[in-house]
């Protein structure tokens, strides 16, 4: 079974690509940076090394503080987050299709 989102298998596994790969799919929920590193895989320098051009971007936006620690989730109001959310959800949908014809699943 392979472990990598469809997002990471088409994009290409690196460390900008697991940050958005796993704050679009945890999109509901705010984390601490360090936790979306833990979560994306990837060290947290590299994600400091990141952090900076995706806040300017607005791709990120701050939600909460909490005992003096920022929360950070994916802005969903950007209209550029929207693209790569339509997008990977475009990719999920073709590799359903694709894997109901390798089976054998009658169309609906």
């Amino acid at each position: 079974m392979e472990k990598d989102s469809i997002f990471i298998r088409t994009f290409g596994d690196y460390p900008l690509i697991r940050i958005l790969d796993f704050l679009m799919y945890s999109r509901d929920f705010d984390y601490q940076i360090t936790e979306i590193a833990k979560h994306a895989n990837i060290n947290f320098q590299t994600l400091k090394k990141l952090w900076p051009k995706l806040e300017r971007e607005a791709i990120v936006i701050s939600t909460r503080t909490l005992s003096g620690v920022t929360l950070y989730k994916i802005n969903t109001s950007n209209s550029t987050v929207q693209k790569i959310i339509d997008l990977n959800n475009s990719l999920c949908w073709e590799a359903a299709e694709k894997k109901e014809k390798e089976e054998g699943i009658p169309a609906r």
